[in-house]
């Protein structure tokens, strides 16, 4: 055994409270190294009585260089002490504080999961792992009240330009929830809908107050009662770690410079606030003047944030955030965030924007989930770009359902494409079999997934501001083969728990193919997800358990024709093919 690659520390994603009565621990080792790991595990106060029981531990996921291995224990009293014995071929290893031993090493040396405490249990909201998101540009979805129309609007669907409007608002979502329910949508994203100059609304100006071109904190209330009369959650954007220009405590350092009384709700470098050489002499979100940067350490900021985020909660009843830029503010203000919105809602998702490795935000003590970019990247590259083949797409993500404890992979928020993004049939070059390929992995990988404005009526759009074109609302410039496919993937995922929140297992993705087989698991019912990233039709065969007999293989959604042949599933495929198949 490669003793380099074993590896353990107690917290984080490594060991942790699943929930109020279990603990997951987890080692790892190097790929295919090892035959068996054990879990040693016992009463810390009992250990020299009883001794240890022993759980068999299982390999739940692979990366490139190494095998992850989980436990699962139910501590009779909320304590546990625990250790490894470790075998491949006749060597045998043992794992405790001190590191690898030879021999089996005395009790007192062991690792220790102190306490269960349910204060420390991350519980995101279970409503979660149900909800598929629909995000939405508000700016650009729908006009419903002219008379709130800014200056200058443009006749809907024109070209999108950084600084142009189109009439978007509150009343055209409220006129089209219709839509949201034929698609089967029960949560909704929005981009910011505060008070502010552009039509991003990133610059928030008041954040007590929905942008007047939008409509008024009554119509928003108004359509919050009426996504919750259909099922449907709320979602808003807290832009907190930047203010716009227009924001009245910047104003008024702009004004009196190293007098204001606000000149500490900055991070102010040098006075007067100016732009030299392209770079403001105050932090900004990237450089960028209008967006200067908030001090959330200063605690007359953290109030009035706070009060904010409590505010849309307890009057208007939004059902949580989706926190922008949420790496660059600090954990401590984060850590009192959750504190007050889970006071104000314990069911509220608290969702980040992080493009990359989130571990320190998803302990529990901040945030619930982050918005899954690299799993974006990883679809994409395999079933969109083609430039990452099976083996390596599992790669990625059997080593980000090592990277998090299992409640914050199922909580993760899946997407394909945003407002950030180029949309995923340009993406795609207009090839829509990509966009159903792609879209079939995301819905059936764990997470939430959301489907972005427009994409269901087959959108096109490059990078901002081509992403962010008017949705199309005229019947004939829509693909309504594109909704049939998009409502009848909602309707798959809410019909099978095992999509949701079941477990997750490669069966095949071999290098250099583009064959890429998985399952999803639970109540005994089994589903496997198979795919075809290559422009040949294939076929697939995977080893099944001995209880799958013939008449329980049923293609439930995709193209592909399932058969059992000698204990296995072979499926063919067309080019660029999918099928889920449902197994009993």
């Amino acid at each position: 055994m490669l003793k380099e690659a074993i590896y353990h520390r107690p917290k984080n994603n490594w060991s942790y409270a699943y929930d109020r009565n279990t603990v997951h621990i987890r080692i790892r080792t190097k790929r295919g190294d090892v035959d068996r790991v054990e879990l040693l595990h016992g009463d810390k106060y009992n250990w020299h009585v009883k001794g240890y029981d022993i759980c068999e531990m299982k390999i739940f996921a692979q990366d490139a260089l190494f095998d992850y291995w989980q436990g699962q224990v139910r501590p009779a009293f909320r304590r546990l002490k625990y250790g490894f014995l470790l075998h491949g071929g006749e060597e045998r290893l043992w794992l405790n504080e001190q590191g690898l031993q030879d021999k089996e090493p005395i009790h007192s040396l062991y690792f220790e999961f102190p306490f269960l405490n349910p204060a420390d249990v991350f519980e995101p909201p279970a409503w979660v792992k149900d909800a598929v998101f629909y995000q939405i540009f508000p700016e650009r979805f729908a006009n419903g009240d002219p008379f709130n129309d800014p200056v200058g609007v443009l006749p809907w669907g024109g070209e999108p330009t950084p600084s142009n409007f189109f009439g978007g608002d509150l009343q055209g979502v409220i006129d089209h929830l219709d839509h949201l329910k034929r698609l089967g949508i029960n949560a909704i994203y929005f981009n910011p809908l505060f008070q502010a100059t552009t039509n991003h609304k990133y610059d928030t100006e008041d954040y007590l107050k929905v942008d007047s071109h939008f409509g008024t904190n009554e119509k928003l209330k108004e359509l919050v009662d009426k996504c919750h009369e259909h099922g449907i959650k709320v979602l808003l954007d807290a832009v907190f770690n930047h203010s716009g220009r227009t924001f009245a405590p910047f104003v008024d350092v702009l004004e009196k410079g190293a007098d204001s009384p606000y000149a500490d709700w900055f991070h102010v470098r040098e006075f007067p606030l100016e732009v030299r050489d392209g770079i403001p002499t105050y932090d900004a979100f990237a450089f960028e003047p209008h967006m200067p940067k908030l001090n959330t350490e200063n605690s007359e900021v953290q109030n009035y944030l706070l009060k904010v985020a409590r505010y849309w909660i307890e009057e208007i009843g939004v059902d949580g955030w989706r926190l922008d830029v949420a790496n660059e503010v600090d954990h401590r203000f984060w850590r009192r965030f959750r504190d007050v919105v889970k006071a104000a809602n314990p069911e509220a998702y608290i969702l980040g924007e992080i493009w990359h490795d989130s571990q320190p935000w998803l302990g529990g003590d901040q945030f619930d989930a982050v918005m899954n970019y690299p799993l974006t990247e990883a679809i994409l590259d395999y079933a969109v770009r083609g430039t990452r083949d099976a083996r390596e797409f599992a790669d990625l993500t059997g080593y980000l359902l090592a990277a998090y404890p299992q409640q914050a992979t199922e909580a993760a928020f899946n997407l394909l494409g945003s407002h950030d993004t180029p949309r995923l049939l340009t993406l795609s070059k207009g090839d829509k079999r990509r966009v159903r390929l792609s879209s079939a992995i995301q819905f059936t990988m764990p997470g939430t997934p959301c489907i972005y404005y427009g994409d269901e009526f087959g959108m096109d759009g490059d990078h901002d501001p081509g992403c962010r074109k008017c949705m199309v609302w005229d019947p004939e410039q829509q693909d309504h083969e594109m909704f049939e496919f998009f409502a009848g993937l909602v309707t798959l995922r809410s019909s099978h728990r095992a999509l949701r929140d079941g477990s997750f297992n490669v069966l095949s993705a071999e290098a250099g193919s583009h064959l890429l087989a998985y399952t999803r698991e639970a109540d005994g019912e089994r589903l496997v997800a198979v795919f075809n990233a290559s422009k040949r039709k294939s076929s697939i065969s995977v080893a099944m358990p001995k209880d799958v007999k013939p008449a329980s293989v049923t293609t439930v959604f995709g193209e592909g024709e399932a058969e059992l042949r000698v204990r296995k599933l072979h499926v063919s495929l067309p080019p660029l093919g999918y099928a889920i198949v449902r197994l009993v």
